[in-house]
């Protein structure tokens, strides 16, 4: 842990300053161009979707509104132009064989002295010179942000499931939660921050020999959901994005991390979380919501404006909800179900290895303590 003791603010000003002070004015809590929270009401959302909607015709208008949503994003998010990927300088630590999976604890710096931590999920036993798709599992909030996050149950069992179908999984830690802990996690550049981990997190999976990077998928939810989205958005190595309990026309993130900066509006754009998911088109996507949150309306509202956004590629049978009206805002197993078979599905990976019936066997996938999956444990 000694070295992460060193960390200084200014090991991270190549991310923290950006470019925006020269693109847009810096987010403040009387910033005009922030839309927080339930910025509209369930109505106004659905308007403000027609309203898009009426801005293009074909293919080509979509596009070039797309192009100009996702200049906003990364203007917004100080991102505009991208950092220097600088060294990842990795971490791994011992492998940890497990039936039919390994897990590797695992750090490496997003930018000099900011690390990313995480689990690294791999199908064991494997060969060397095999390539396998790839999964990176955000988390969302938690009441505990020191023993939630990556250390879920939801994670630990996709992370576990996939890599026992084939795949490589990186499940990594949110700004202030779990080690990632260099960084409180309610900042005015958290939103920042983890847009750039997310990126540096598809760098690291590349960099490993046994990943094939045309197969690297994305899934998370509620601000992992925002995570999931985002990175899709802006980053055309995702391949399949699967959010979860997040996509919404009228709620636009409760916290920092996910709208504490102008990424939804500016003076040369605006949008919303539901429009930011159609950016993933024509990928796989599956939208994942529920009947008990702000995405209680996705069949009906947001749902068809992104598949229409499909339709506009001929690819309208890529993209699908899974709307479970009877339950709640969490990753729970008829969720992670979901998810599991459209990742298997859309990245090749072999679901019969843990399909217990007509389900998955999540037994299959044990629970580790939180203290065998820390990257720095302590002394």
């Amino acid at each position: 842990m000694k070295s992460r003791s060193l960390w200084s603010l200014a090991l991270v000003a190549a991310v923290t300053a950006g470019a925006a002070s020269a693109q847009e004015p810096k987010p403040t809590a009387k910033n005009p161009w922030l839309c927080q929270g339930a910025y509209y009401t369930e109505e106004e959302g659905r308007k403000k979707l027609a309203e898009f909607a009426r801005t293009y015709a074909d293919r080509a208008g979509w596009e070039k509104r797309a192009a100009n949503i996702r200049e906003g994003i990364l203007r917004g998010a100080d991102l505009d132009p991208l950092p220097e990927r600088t060294p990842l300088k990795p971490i791994l630590r011992t492998e940890a064989p497990r039936s039919g999976y390994s897990i590797t604890n695992v750090a490496f710096e997003s930018t000099p002295g900011l690390y990313v931590t995480g689990n690294l999920y791999r199908p064991w036993p494997w060969k060397f010179g095999e390539r396998h798709a790839a999964v990176l599992l955000a988390h969302g909030h938690s009441p505990d942000p020191a023993n939630g996050g990556r250390f879920h149950e939801s994670k630990q069992k996709l992370g576990g499931l996939l890599a026992r179908a084939g795949a490589v999984v990186f499940a990594f830690d949110m700004i202030g939660y779990g080690e990632a802990t260099q960084r409180a996690h309610k900042t005015d550049v958290t939103l920042k921050l983890q847009l750039w981990n997310a990126m540096r997190a598809v760098d690291f999976l590349e960099s490993l020999p046994e990943v094939d990077p045309a197969r690297i998928g994305m899934t998370g939810e509620s601000g992992g959901g925002t995570q999931t989205f985002l990175l899709a958005a802006v980053d055309p190595r995702i391949a399949v994005s699967v959010p979860v309990v997040m996509v919404s026309a009228h709620f636009f993130g409760g916290c920092e991390c996910e709208s504490g900066m102008p990424i939804h509006k500016s003076p040369r754009h605006e949008t919303t979380n539901a429009e930011i998911a159609a950016l993933c088109a024509p990928r796989p996507q599956l939208v994942i919501s529920d009947g008990a949150d702000w995405t209680k309306n996705v069949p009906e509202v947001e749902f068809p404006y992104i598949r229409n956004v499909y339709r506009l590629y001929g690819a309208e049978a890529l993209v699908e909800n899974l709307h479970l009206a009877n339950e709640g805002h969490d990753y729970g197993p008829s969720k992670r179900a979901g998810a599991l078979a459209f990742l298997g599905r859309n990245l090749g990976l072999n679901l019969d290895a843990v399909k217990a019936g007509a389900g998955f066997d999540e037994t299959l996938a044990p629970l580790e303590p939180r203290a065998s999956l820390l990257v720095f444990p302590s002394p």
